[in-house]
């Protein structure tokens, strides 16, 4: 091949590519989200989803891949075709814990080979909750219920290895308590054990927890920030009981690995804007309290990467186990 023809080549295949680009999505998109319905990453995944449809459209079709960890929604993705017609909206636990806790073997999808991140979407703050009937009314109090009753305690998860349960599990290594904990698909079924009194408690987004706490169907026991929230001053923080415990979580988009960068920064760049409007800062950052995170696909897979670092440091030094 000469040089010439070479070059003509490459010229057309750039073309070809942004062509694909300029046209995407030319059929359905479909966003897998890791979790069950009702919970942060289901109510986010939904909200972008119809502004992407309205934006481009076409249909998007949000299909709720909770259990086994989150990984059977991530594997679906890392399997897909890597044209940018099937997203993922993950938590943290997908993308940094999962890779720290599971042999490869188990494991069946890398982040970094079978996915393209495309951005972070928004960080949230947990909220300890109990059910109504729980006896303690404060971290403190259940703390000291736990080691009066070590191993009787339950609560409940939104999967093994997510933001929730190893989070919990840093509570138990920083007290000394031993709870039980009780796995489910997501958020919202492990809430509605709680509110039914079959789980004792949880971590869950603080936006999540505010209506049902008000409602008096859960009691909200901590807020696992450093300091109080200025818009829920009332509530203690979990540093104030455990000094240094904090207890949050994230959200990201990816695609399928080898999806055409144009395709990608298409995404981005849509993303990015619908995060930023004014709507959905007051649907969510204001009302949820959520922290928008959007940042380059380059800038988050960094973030990822420097994350599950942190992650393995901590799991090693804190000897924390998953299944126990």
């Amino acid at each position: 091949m000469t040089p010439k023809v070479a070059s003509l080549l490459f010229a057309l295949l750039g073309l070809a590519t942004s062509a694909h680009a300029q046209t995407y999505p030319t059929k359905t998109v479909t966003i897998v989200v890791t979790a069950s319905a009702g919970g942060v990453t289901d109510v986010v995944a939904r909200a972008i989803a119809q502004r992407l449809s309205e934006k481009w459209g076409q249909q998007i079709v949000v299909e709720n891949k909770g259990g086994a960890g989150h990984i059977l929604g991530a594997s679906q993705v890392a399997n897909a075709a890597p044209d940018g017609h099937t997203l993922m909206i993950a938590e943290a636990g997908t993308y940094v814990i999962n890779p720290n806790i599971y042999p490869k073997e188990k494991l069946t999808y890398d982040v970094e080979k079978d996915l393209v991140q495309i951005t972070g979407l928004v960080r949230i703050h947990h909220a300890l909750i109990a059910s109504p009937s729980f006896p303690a009314n404060s971290l403190g109090e259940l703390i000291a219920l736990a080691k009066a009753k070590p191993g009787t305690l339950t609560y409940g998860t939104a999967g093994v290895g997510s933001g929730p349960h190893l989070n919990m599990v840093r509570l138990e290594n920083a007290t000394g308590a031993k709870l039980v904990a009780v796995h489910y698909r997501g958020a919202t079924p492990a809430l509605t054990d709680v509110v039914g009194g079959h789980t004792n408690m949880m971590l869950i987004s603080v936006g999540s927890a505010l209506a049902p706490a008000e409602a008096r169907k859960v009691k909200l026991l901590a807020i696992g920030s450093e300091k109080r929230l200025p818009q829920l001053a009332d509530l203690p923080a979990a540093a104030e009981s455990v000094p240094g415990y904090t207890a949050g979580t994230w959200f990201g988009l990816s695609a399928t690995g080898g999806t055409p960068r144009n395709v990608v920064m298409k995404i981005n760049k849509d993303v990015r804007e619908i995060i930023a409007h004014p709507a959905i800062q007051q649907q969510f950052v204001t009302k949820q309290l959520y922290e928008p995170m959007t940042s380059s696909p380059e800038e988050f897979a960094e973030f990822i990467k420097s994350e599950t670092q942190r992650w393995a440091k901590v799991i090693r030094e804190q000897n924390l186990k998953i299944g126990h």
